[in-house]
């Protein structure tokens, strides 16, 4: 899959929700925006990509999650000195 314009992606450190870690994802293109999460790899809103840029960015989501983890372990590592 092919994007004609930068697609932003940030996350967040590791969160817990019902005592299961996750990281919070967010993909922006201009006005667009996705979120969703690791591990489960699924984008839970949408407002303004199609169902296939979301296909690609869930499939971008399986194939990264455990570099995405590792760097929000690194992020939730840093939050204890403030």
């Amino acid at each position: 899959m092919q994007f004609d314009e930068e697609i932003r992606f940030t996350h967040s450190a590791v969160l817990a929700k019902d005592n299961k870690p996750y990281v919070s994802v967010r993909f922006e293109r201009g006005k667009d925006v996705a979120e969703g999460s690791v591990p489960a790899c699924k984008i839970e809103r949408n407002q303004g990509f199609t169902q296939e840029e979301i296909l690609g960015l869930e499939g971008y989501l399986e194939l990264n999650a455990k570099e995405i983890l590792r760097k929000a372990k690194d992020i939730s590592g840093i939050t204890h000195w403030f």
